[in-house]
Formats: C-alpha cells, structure tokens, sequence
C-alpha cells in the first residue's frame, strides 16, 4: 500500500487533492491524520479583490433592512440544522415562508462570509431576484400537484455550473463577465421549483490551474476557510465553497462537481454529506469542464436524506451530453425508499491499510451493530499511469467545446487564450502562477494514444474494486474521505461520504461508501442507515448564532 501511495503521489495531478498523502503533488496544504500542528495556514491571499460588496447586497437592501433580529431568531427555530422535509414541514403548517427562508440565509451569508474575523468566503455572487422569486414560490404553494420537496428551497450552485441568475466564472477573473444560459441541471432544479441562492466559490478551474495553490483559492473568490478550523484545517476541494457554506448554513444544499475527489473531498472535510454520482447520471452540459471522460456535478448536504432530494431534483436525460444519454433515465426517486434499507446481511470490504485509523475502526463497528458484514481485505498495488495526461487532453478539447456551445459572450477560445488573458497581470489574475493550463497546451497525443490512455485507467482502477468485490461478495467498499477517489473515477463507480467523527484537532472525516455504477439508491440507504445510528455530525462552533 506504501508503494501505491507513492504512485499516486507522483503521477496524478487531479482536480481535487488527495487528503491522506501530504507529498501529493498537487501541493494541497493539508494537515496529517496524525499531527498535533494547529498554526495557521498561511496563503498568498485570503480576500477577494473582485468582489464589490455594496454591488453584491444592493439587491437586498430594502428587504434585509426589515428581516429583524426577532424574526431571524423564530426563522432560526425552524431552520438552522434542519432538512428539507423538516423545512418544508413548517411552511406547509404556516410558520415560515420562502420568503423568510431566503432572507434567513441572506442574512447569514453577510454575517458570516466576509471581510470578519469569521468570515469563510465561501459565496462569489448571489441571484438578485433571490426574494421575488421566493414571493412568487409563496404564491404558487399547493396550487400544482406532486410538488418536488425541492421546490422553494434555495440552491447554491459551485461557480463552474451555468445559470443565467449571475455570471459563471470557474473562479477565474478572465471569465467574470462570462453570463450564460442554464446548464442542464440548472434547468432541471427551477422546473422542480427551487430557487437559485447565488454561486459557491471554488478552487480555480476545479483546482485544474495553478500548482502548489490551497484548496480554495480562486482570484474571483479568494480564500475559502474551514469553518472547523478557520485558517487551520483545509477546506477540500474544488466545490470548497459548496462544502463550507452547506457546513456553516449558509445555504440549505449546494451543488457540486467531481472529476476525482471534488465532491468527496470538500463533503469529508466540512462534516456534511457529498454525493459523486456514475458519470451519466447527472449531466454536464452548461457545466466548466476539466475532463469529458470523468466529470460529473453532484450534491453535497448535511444530511443525507437532503442529498438524495436534490439528487432526485437534477436528474434527466440530456441530449446534448453522450454521457447522461447512455445513461438513459433513472427509475428511481431517490428519496422515496431511504427508511427501507437495511445493514442486515450486506457484506462491506474494509481496507485493511486504513484500520489505524481509529475513526474508521468505529464506524466499521458502527456498521457491524446495525447488521453489516464487514470483510477486511489488502488493497492491491494498482498503478493509475497518465492520469494527468487524461486530463490534459481532455481539457484542451473540453473547454473550447463550452466556451462555443455553452459560454456567453467572452474573448477566449481556448486555454491558451486565458493564459496569455492571465499573464497581463498575474499578480491579480493568476497570484499562484497557471502551471496547470500550461502544461494542457505543451500535451498532445494521438487519437490511438489517447483511446488507450483512457483504456487502461478504466480497466486499471475498475480491477481495483471489482477483484474485491466479486472474491468476497461486497455491496461496497468502505473508505475515508477521498482516498480511493482516483480509482472511483477512473472506474466510474458513485461514492458518497458522510461525517464519521472529528479528530483531536477538531478537523472533520468522512466514512466513504463506494459501488458498482449506479448504485446510487443503494448507497443512499447504506449512508442513510449509518448517519441515522450514529449521528455523528455537529455545528461548527462558531457559526451557531
């Protein structure tokens, strides 16, 4: 298992870093599962030059000025920490609006996520017709039938995902401007009634730009912060925003996007719950891209019965997308069967390199209490060769492909043309260098190259759970946060992580569940069963008021 690390280490660069391996070279700053080092991270950077407050609450003024503190504390009541059921419950009985809901987070988010002693700058743009579309959800409640649990509930959207609420930038200042059409599952969300909050900030171009950067980082949105250890912990990435606000309630749920470990990163890390669907289940159209081949958006919430709704709320075939197409529709409604799972007589692989860890070895005890079997097992020594090559050569055809089909009215065709954008003013536009971007245009293959590249990632990272899984008969896979994610991706298997506990330094972990492509429903009831038994996530302290 050493060698394999070192393998990882030295080869992948993806879009989210791996948090077991301090060497990984995407230099994410991270802290050991084992350190006692509470000291500041210190960043080149931590506020956004970008953002203009008084341009970002102007919107709000009027509205927020009458939200009073009375109201605030009885919305409170009702909503802090709860789901979406829970939610829902006290506005169809009369107690809230969605009005108030929108203005309860609003308010939040200014409290909360700028230029404070706490704050988290986890929000890079906000929808400016937040509350009359919240009045107009008021006026529509109950008049249609088989109304979605989604409907009325404010969704922050990763700022790589289009919507035609606020511009989409990836993080990056070169696409500030970039106001574009709904992507896929934008469309999806409003036809089932939710309500766009605004865009979560993100490691710049999903954490696939600069080397040796924080997780985080975006010249757009500046330092995103843990809200378990403000400067301390590291946030995860690249939807970091999404898992930082959903954390701090700042918003109910948020969308994110995952090529390897950016959804199961930010969740684990944040102590909420992260969901990377099969490739196909979820499309990508409107979406920033890295990687054709592995990306795919996901939800990431505190609960799981949460995560399962604004699944359900995204799904649909997208024409456009090859991916969602092969796919075809999901029978499932997600949500509806969550209570009917059992743990009794599903056998999960427990890695047997990851039982020093001691909060992995109580949730494995967690599981066997509620009638799980668990079966440890080594993992085998499987190399993932050119991965990082996957991704060049995905992105330099991927994201000329957006800006044409998908992109609104900007200057750049391709990666080159934001690097030489970026090398105008580096110091504000690119602050950690693009080595990233760089190496994208220096990569080439051939068309046999890259087919095989992809093949052999496919093949490698698939044996690396499908021997497991066949010789002892698994229904899943048990890992910690986004370790194993490089091989769920490649492999195209969906994963979901869900709080298991803090360390002695406070800084949150995730028991990851990982199947077979789509097992998502099943996945579902696993995490549902082990968050309800063990209810293991908590507040981070300072952001209870």
């Amino acid at each position: 298992m050493k060698r394999l690390l070192f393998l990882l280490s030295a080869v992948i660069i993806v879009s989210c870093k791996n948090d077991k391996n301090e060497n990984i070279t995407e230099a994410e700053q991270v802290q050991s599962d084992s350190t006692t080092n509470v000291e500041e991270i210190k960043f080149k950077q931590v506020d956004s030059k970008m953002i203009n407050n008084d341009s970002l609450w102007k919107p709000f003024e009027a509205d927020l000025s009458e939200f009073s503190t009375e109201v605030y504390e009885e919305v409170k009541a009702l909503v802090f920490e709860k789901s979406i059921p829970e939610i829902q419950e006290a506005i169809a009985s009369d107690k809230l609006t969605y009005e108030e809901l929108a203005l309860f987070y609003l308010t939040r988010i200014k409290e909360y996520d700028r230029e404070n002693e706490l704050s988290l700058n986890s929000v890079i743009s906000l929808n400016p017709d937040l509350i009359k579309e919240a009045r107009e959800k008021d006026e529509q409640k109950g008049k249609t039938e088989n109304q979605h649990p989604i409907y009325g509930i404010p969704v922050l959207l990763k700022d790589n995902i289009n919507t035609s609420a606020v511009p989409t930038t990836a993080g990056s200042v070169a696409l500030k401007d970039n106001k574009t059409k709904d992507a896929f599952i934008t469309e999806r969300l409003k036809e089932n009634g939710a309500l766009i909050l605004g865009k979560a900030n993100l490691s710049e171009w999903a954490n696939f730009f600069c080397e040796g950067c924080p997780n985080g980082f975006s010249t757009m949105g500046g330092q995103t912060l843990n809200p378990y250890g403000r400067k301390i912990h590291d946030t995860g990435g690249s939807s970091s925003g999404s898992g930082v606000a959903v954390a701090a309630n700042l918003t109910p749920v948020a969308v994110g996007s995952e090529t390897s470990g950016s959804i199961l990163s930010p969740s684990s890390s944040n102590s909420v719950v992260g969901l990377k669907p099969t490739i196909g289940v979820l499309s990508r159209g409107g979406i920033v891209p890295i990687s054709s081949t592995l990306d795919t958006p996901g939800p990431i919430t505190k609960s799981v019965i949460d995560n399962a709704i604004l699944l359900d709320a995204m799904t649909g075939v997208d024409k456009a997308d090859p991916a969602s197409t092969n796919a075809g529709k999901q029978n499932a409604v997600y949500y509806a069967k969550l209570g009917k799972g059992t743990l009794k007589g599903k056998r999960f692989g427990a890695i047997k390199s990851l039982m020093e860890d001691t909060l992995y070895v109580r949730a494995i005890n967690d599981l066997k209490n509620s009638g799980a079997e668990i079966v440890e097992f080594e993992a085998e020594e499987i190399d993932l060769p050119n991965f990082l090559r996957l991704l060049n050569l995905d992105m330099k055809k991927d994201l000329p492909a957006y800006l044409k089909n998908y992109g609104g009215d900007v200057a750049y065709k391709n990666v080159q043309d934001v690097i030489a954008y970026n090398e105008k003013d580096s110091l504000n536009r690119a602050p950690y260098g693009q080595a990233l971007f760089i190496g994208i245009v220096n990569d080439s293959a051939s068309e046999k190259e890259f087919s095989a590249i992809k093949d052999t990632l496919k093949n490698n990272g698939t044996m690396f759970f499908e021997k497991p899984m066949q010789e002892h008969k698994l229904d899943a896979v048990l890992s910690i946060n986004n370790y194993h994610a490089g091989y769920a991706a490649v492999a195209k298997y969906p994963a979901i992580t869900v709080p298991m506990g803090y360390t002695a330094e406070n800084r949150p972990k995730g028991l990851t569940f990982i199947g077979k492509p789509f097992s998502e429903e099943q996945l579902l009831q696993f995490a549902y069963i082990f968050e309800n038994t063990t209810k293991r996530r908590k507040t981070p302290e300072n952001y209870n008021e």
